[in-house]
Formats: C-alpha cells, sequence, structure tokens
C-alpha cells in the first residue's frame, strides 16, 4: 500500500536511506552505498600527482575537468549525498581462456555486450526519478563519462576498496562492477568506508603483461593496455606490442587474477551478455572491416567510441604477434587501407611475422 506524503515526511534520514537502497536493489543494481557529497584531500593531492607526471597520455579530458573532478560540490553545490551504485559483469567463463589462441581477439569483459554506459543510465535515471518523485528532491544521476571520481566514491560509500591494481575489489563481486552515481540534495546519513583487504597479495601487478603496474596502487595508463587500445590516438609503442599478444579491446588480466573474484556469482543479465561475435572473434575477420562493417559490429557496443581505426590498428598488432603467416595475407590487404594509423600498423604486423618466420627457421 502506498504511504501517504504525511508518513513520508515524518520519515527519518535513516528510514530515507532504507527505503532509498531498497529501490536501488528492486530497479536493478546488486550494490549501493552512500557518502556525503565531498571532496577528499587525499584524492585532491593524488590526481594532482598523476598529472603533474603526465601519466594521463593522450586522455586530456582529465586535466581540464581536474577542477571539477577533486570535488563533488563543483560539479553541483547543492548536492549533500553521493549514493554510489554497482552492477556486477562477472563472467562465467575465464575471461583469459582467449589469449592462447592467437587467430582470435580477446576483448574485455565489459565490453563483450551491450554498452554498460547505457545500461547504467536506464537504472539510474529510474531510482533518480523515484527519489524524485518520493521525497521531492533533487538529483543529479552520473555514468563514468562525468567528472567525478568514482572509485573514490565508491571506496567512501562502502562499495568496496581500490586494489593494488587501482580498480574498486568487493568482497562480494571481486573485480567485476559497473559504477555510477546519484547525487541528492537529501541529507542522508553515511556508510562506514571500505577497508583494504588486499594484504600481501600482488597477484594483480605480477599479471600485468606491460609493467603498467610497477608498484602498489600505482598504475602509469601509457603502459596499460586498456590505455594502447582504447585511449591511444597514435601507433602502439614499439616496446609495448609483443606484450600486448592477441588483446584487441582493453585488458583483464590484473582483474581476473583477484582472489577475491572467487566468491563473484556470474551475472546474469540480457542486456549485459556477452555477444558471440565479440568473444572470441576472428581476427581475419576483423581485419578486414570497413568502416560500414565497423559500425554494423559495434552498435550499442563501447567498442564504438574507439573508431575503426583504432580498433583494426590493435587487430593488425595481434596478427603481428600471432606468428601465424596465414594471417599475413589479411595485413597486406591493409597496406593501402585509407587510415595512416591502419597502414602503420599493417607493416608493422607484417614485419613482426617475418621476424618470428625467420626467427622460428633459424632455430
Amino acid at each position: 500500500m502506498a504511504r501517504s506524503s504525511a508518513e513520508l515526511a515524518g520519515q527519518s534520514a535513516s528510514e530515507r536511506k532504507g527505503a532509498i537502497a531498497d529501490q536501488a536493489r528492486a530497479v536493478g543494481f546488486d550494490g549501493v552505498g552512500f557518502a556525503a557529497a565531498r571532496g577528499d584531500e587525499a584524492d585532491r593531492v593524488n590526481l594532482a600527482a598523476f598529472l603533474a607526471q603526465e601519466r594521463h597520455g593522450d586522455m586530456t579530458w582529465m586535466a581540464t575537468t581536474a577542477h571539477r573532478r577533486a570535488d563533488p560540490k563543483a560539479l553541483w553545490p547543492e548536492a549533500r549525498t553521493i549514493i554510489a551504485l554497482g552492477i556486477s559483469y562477472a563472467p562465467e567463463a575465464d575471461p583469459l581462456e582467449t589469449l592462447c589462441r592467437p587467430d582470435r581477439g580477446t576483448i574485455s569483459v565489459y565490453a563483450r555486450g551491450r554498452d554498460y554506459h547505457r545500461v547504467l543510465k536506464s537504472r539510474l535515471k529510474a531510482l533518480g526519478r523515484w527519489i524524485a518523485d518520493r521525497y521531492g528532491a533533487e538529483v543529479k544521476v552520473f555514468v563514468d563519462t562525468a567528472p567525478i571520481m568514482e572509485k573514490p566514491a565508491a571506496m567512501r560509500a562502502g562499495l568496496g576498496w581500490i586494489g593494488k591494481h587501482t580498480n574498486l575489489v568487493s568482497r562480494r563481486f571481486g573485480s567485476w562492477l559497473f559504477l555510477g552515481e546519484v547525487l541528492t540534495d537529501l541529507d542522508l546519513p553515511p556508510d562506514p568506508p571500505a577497508t583494504d583487504h588486499c594484504g600481501s597479495c600482488d597477484r594483480c601487478l605480477r599479471a600485468c603483461p606491460t609493467g603498467a603496474l610497477p608498484e602498489p596502487y600505482r598504475i602509469d595508463p601509457r603502459r596499460c593496455i586498456s590505455y594502447l587500445t582504447i585511449e591511444h590516438k597514435g601507433p602502439v609503442p614499439t616496446n609495448l606490442r609483443a606484450a600486448m599478444g592477441n588483446r584487441i579491446y582493453g585488458c583483464d588480466d590484473c582483474l581476473a587474477v583477484c582472489p577475491w573474484n572467487r566468491f563473484a556469482p556470474p551475472a546474469r543479465r540480457s542486456d549485459l551478455a556477452p555477444r558471440a561475435e565479440l568473444s572470441a572473434p576472428s581476427l581475419a575477420t576483423l581485419a578486414a572491416l570497413d568502416e560500414d562493417g565497423f559500425r554494423t559490429l559495434t552498435v550499442a557496443s563501447p567498442i564504438r567510441r574507439t573508431g575503426r581505426a583504432r580498433f583494426v590498428r590493435s587487430v593488425l598488432t595481434a596478427i603481428g604477434n600471432s606468428g601465424d603467416p596465414a594471417l599475413a595475407r589479411h595485413a597486406i590487404a591493409r597496406l593501402d587501407d585509407p587510415s595512416p594509423l591502419v597502414r602503420e600498423a599493417a607493416t608493422s604486423a607484417l614485419a613482426a611475422l617475418d621476424r618470428r618466420q625467420r626467427t622460428h627457421m633459424t632455430g
């Protein structure tokens, strides 16, 4: 039975918080936590150091939004509470299984299904409307495209801690959580912040193929395969190409080896289910993609934002690493590609295949 406006007006802040948490789960969120909408000096200092060392590489938006990123009130001065929300995307199978299939591409688990921005945004809006209608509150919703430090916010709200791989780790969902936020002018009691449970484990650091995690809790994105295949606009640095293997969009290595993943039940959401054509795609097929083919393949996929040239660049890098001479013809076909980025990658792939062939013959 619906509660009257008088009953709702008489709710305590704790009762409102409990009702919002229940509704968040009802609309499809797996994790929900509450934190005060304020900046943290340690986060601001860490962000400033990250930018000063130019670790953001081509991600210039991080520098241009730094003044807003460090403090939620810079985004919205009236905000009182951050409602941090998470949806699990834990895979059913080993996400690293395709690494031993050199004729196939390995795509990060999060990008094998529907664009998570769309999935989260629809649920965030549904929760935001419910809060606004029920309590007459103002709300704003954010996914990771907005300048908000979502992992520190989620940690302060108790969803998990920032692990040594610099991603959020949850005791319930491991390293597999999509994050979103609802900011509201409601003043709600905060949850206790999460505490670090990494202990002495350093599996994520040792798993990184390119040495992008030189020490615990510090990442150099310029060496990270996720950055190189998604954000980086130019050719892949020659000293990192071999280490990329067949990873063509993102990288799950540091996430997949986290011991806390053993507690994460597989996500079973139809709107996040992996698509067959993105789960272990043929490098030969992907190398042949023209602009129309790329757009067809990436309908409603986060891969589309990278663009065809960067995606095929990564595919050709994987072909060069495959050691399979049969794939050479697919690189040859891209030597006269309209994109100079693709042409360079095709030339480099053929050179890598040739080196491997000569090494095999002389070895």
